[in-house]
């Protein structure tokens, strides 16, 4: 059994509730190379993971949450406690997903044995199927390590934001040919490495075609080529609920603007004393 929460609406806490096991597994995820896309969004609140998780093969608490819900500039401040606090509360909140935490910056670059020991931490303290982390060749012997020890991992090439300070920006990557081969090189090594499936981010379309064809793994683009194997987005940036976004995020609503309004009439009816109304008060018992 796996458990989701509920949110009972008398006390606007999240209640436990028992639900058959029914999540999509690490197994499931590389049979589905070539096939049906993959489905993927960012998750990282109970009640976020509540409402994405029915539509979604794969939920990633991403460290994209430094800046979504934190206001930090970078993912690069992102602490393995942040990680673990926000995985634990997407598990708690969903029952199918297969939930992927990122590993922050600085948890897993220095050696094998320190990403096992991040990682097997996140896993236990989260209750997630498997950690993601960034980097290509280099990070190879460190993604086998991980995979020989029974820790499912998601790789992560071409604009990698951690390494934000090093690629000078957040500008679409292999528009050269020497980069271009450089991250199909990346993505056949944590393939071979043994990544069960590998994000694809910010590069220009044919790199994608390329590494989706070569690798015998699903890859999961975002900003990168409808011909993979799956899809991800930041779920903040594809509700609209920041002004700018990426080039390759495609907005389906405007959940700001949405808020915006409906907080403006919450404040006009506070201050003409038009709420609370009968309905929200109590009255004294007869």
């Amino acid at each position: 059994m796996s458990t989701t929460f509920t949110i009972d609406s008398s006390t606007s806490r999240a209640t436990p509730v028992s639900a058959p096991m029914k999540r999509v597994t690490v197994p499931a995820v590389r049979q589905r190379k070539g096939k049906e896309p993959l489905v993927m969004l960012t998750a990282y609140t109970v009640r976020t993971a509540q409402i994405l998780d029915p539509h979604c093969d794969m939920l990633l608490v991403g460290d994209s949450l430094g800046q979504v819900i934190y206001g930090l500039p970078s993912t690069v401040p992102v602490t393995l406690e942040m990680m673990a606090a926000h995985g634990a509360a997407v598990v708690r909140g969903s029952y199918h997903s297969m939930v992927v935490v990122d590993m922050p910056f600085g948890s897993y670059e220095s050696s094998p044995e320190k990403a096992f020991e991040s990682a097997a931490w996140l896993l236990k303290q989260t209750g997630a199927a498997a950690v993601k982390l960034e980097g290509g060749t280099a990070m190879a012997p460190t993604v086998a390590f991980l995979s020989e020890r029974g820790i499912p991992v998601m790789g992560h090439v071409g604009l990698t934001p951690q390494a934000v300070n090093a690629l000078g920006g957040y500008g679409a990557r292999g528009r050269s040919e020497a980069e271009a081969q450089k991250i199909v090189g990346d993505a056949q090594a944590v393939a071979g490495a043994g990544a069960f499936s590998v994000v694809i981010e910010g590069v220009v379309e044919p790199i994608a075609i390329e590494i989706t064809r070569t690798i015998n793994v699903p890859t999961i683009g975002i900003g990168a080529s409808a011909e993979c194997d799956g899809q991800v987005l930041v779920a903040e940036d594809m509700l609209g609920m920041f002004e700018r976004v990426p080039r390759f995020v495609k907005r389906y609503g405007d959940m700001a603007g949405y808020i915006g309004k409906r907080a403006a009439t919450y404040a006009e009816e506070v201050r003409s004393r038009s709420f609370p109304t009968a309905e929200q008060t109590y009255a004294p018992k007869a």
